[in-house]
Order: structure tokens, then C-alpha cells, then sequence
């Protein structure tokens, strides 16, 4: 069987792989969701979902700093990868040392619950009845979701990922597109981090888009100033990838904006915005829920 990963590489499997090394927290939970939690030999310290999995499975180091001999020392037949999660370098090396890799990049939900049904094929259970109620659970929940975001207008968000500096997302990442799944417009969806630090903070010349290589421009740094300016409706506080704090919360319920004036800022889970594949199939649902109640907090 022939697989594509999300760098278009080719990856051919002549049976399912049984020692497999995840590098990506989601991963480490679709893996054991699709039944095949003993085919895991290695996972990250970030990796605590399923609950015991980190008594059973040793871990490798961090997604940005995995201890690669350690990976090449259990003899993986496939390591589970994400081009933002995990270093260029690292991910080379283990190529190098003839290591097969799948490395995802999805952006979108949907992009998710397809990597997930990938997965699946990946590793020999596409047909088992666990897998396919999983994968209809999760759709189902996709189409639930996208069809009542076409009944409502979308509540205006904004989604701080990280304090100091104030961090936030654009459009065009898994984030961004699970909250408009659910019926939040992202309010920075347009808002393209800028380099140097300087430039982003507008107090310079940013450097021309052409000579940025390939640096990533999805997760902006902005000011108070800015927030103010794009006027949420709500703000959603999440608790990773920085956990933010109820002292958090009331710089910005001091701030002068919609979201302050109705007292609909609100904290959320992290894996519910940014963990792909099975665990959309829940965390769909309870974001919704979250949006839903941020609508009705007063009245838009």
C-alpha cells in the first residue's frame, strides 16, 4: 500500500507497521483510539492522553527536542511526525538512518479527521467496527457543526495563544478553522506575523514577504492596541500551548472592548482548538458548546 504524508512524500507500507514512535500528542491518542495503542514503543513527554499511557510507553524527549538515538535505539517501523511540532534537523536525521516518516500539516479539521482515516489505513484497522463508528462519530459531529455555523452568524473571537509576548493565530491554521467550524470568526484571521519583532509590534519596516523564506507568519505577535482595534465579541483563553491564568483574564477584562462590555471571556481546553484527528470527534462538540454559550452571554 502507498500513502502520501502531507509533504507529498510517497511512504510504502507491505503490512502494518508494529513498532511506531509518535512525536505528535494527538497522534499518541489516535493511535490508541484506533485500537492499536500496543504498537507504540515511543512517545513525547507532552504525550499524556490516552490516561496511562505514560506508564506504558517510554518517552522519547519533547516534540522540538526528541533524544534521536533513543528513537533509532527502539527500531521504529514508522515514527508519526508534524512539520510545525518537530525539528527540521531531527526529522532528518532519523530519515537518514533509513527511518520511515510521516509527517502531517493539517490546518484545517477536516484536513484532521482525513489524516485520521489515513491513519487508519496506515496501520490496518480501516475496517474494523471500532474505527469506522470513530470516523463516522467524528464526521458526523464535522457536518453537525458546519451545518448549524450556516443557520448563525459567526460570534467575533479572539484567541490568544501565548501572554508575553501577546500571541495569537491566523486564518490559516487548525486553531483558527476549528473555532469557525463552530461558529467563531477569528478576528485576527487576516493578520500576518511580521519580521522583526519591531515590525510586528508596528514600530518598524517588516522585512519584504519575499525574503522571508521559510519562516512561519501564522502566529502574529500584537499589541493591547490591536485587540482594541478588531473589537471580539468574546475571547477565548485556552490552556495550551501557554496556560493562561485568571490574572489573564482580567487584563483583559479591563480592556475596552465588546467581548469585556458583555463579560463573555472565557477559558477553554487547548486539545479541544489544536489536537487533530480523534480527538475531534469529542472536543468538536464541546467547543461548539463553548461558542454557544459565549452567543448567548447577553445578546449579540
Amino acid at each position: 500500500m502507498r500513502v502520501y504524508d502531507d509533504r507529498r512524500r510517497a511512504l510504502d507500507f507491505a503490512a502494518p507497521p508494529r513498532r511506531v514512535v509518535s512525536l505528535v500528542p494527538s497522534d499518541t491518542l489516535s493511535v490508541a483510539a484506533l485500537g492499536c495503542a500496543d504498537a507504540l514503543v515511543g512517545r513525547t513527554d507532552y504525550c499524556d492522553l490516552p490516561v496511562g499511557i505514560g506508564e506504558r510507553v517510554p518517552s522519547v524527549g519533547g516534540t522540538k527536542n526528541p533524544r534521536v538515538a533513543q528513537v533509532l535505539a527502539l527500531a521504529p517501523d514508522l515514527v508519526l511526525a508534524n512539520q510545525e511540532e518537530n525539528t527540521r534537523g531531527d526529522l532528518e536525521t532519523l530519515a537518514r538512518a533509513g527511518v520511515r516518516i510521516y509527517v502531517a500539516f493539517p490546518k484545517r479539521v477536516a484536513d484532521g479527521l482525513a489524516h485520521l482515516a489515513k491513519l487508519a489505513l496506515i496501520l490496518g484497522v480501516a475496517r474494523d467496527i471500532g474505527t469506522r463508528a470513530l470516523l463516522e462519530r467524528s464526521y458526523e459531529a464535522y457536518r453537525a457543526a458546519g451545518s448549524a455555523r450556516a443557520r448563525q452568524r459567526p460570534v467575533r473571537v479572539f484567541c490568544p495563544i501565548w501572554m508575553r509576548p501577546l500571541m495569537t493565530i491566523r486564518g490559516d491554521t487548525f486553531m483558527s478553522n476549528m473555532l469557525d467550524v463552530c461558529g467563531a470568526a477569528n478576528v485576527f484571521a487576516d493578520r500576518t506575523r511580521r519580521y522583526p519583532l519591531m515590525a510586528d509590534l508596528g514600530r518598524a519596516t517588516p522585512v519584504p514577504a519575499e525574503q522571508l523564506g521559510a519562516r512561519d507568519v501564522r502566529y502574529p505577535r500584537i499589541t493591547v492596541d490591536e485587540v482594541v482595534a478588531r473589537a471580539p465579541e468574546a475571547i477565548v483563553l485556552p490552556d495550551e500551548p501557554y496556560s493562561f491564568t485568571v490574572a489573564d483574564a482580567e487584563a483583559f477584562r479591563a480592556l475596552r472592548t465588546p467581548a469585556a462590555d458583555r463579560g463573555a471571556i472565557t477559558f477553554s481546553s487547548g486539545k479541544d482548538l489544536s489536537w487533530y484527528g480523534a480527538r475531534s470527534a469529542e472536543g468538536i462538540g464541546r467547543v461548539r458548546a463553548l461558542v454557544d454559550g459565549l452567543r448567548s452571554q447577553n445578546t449579540l
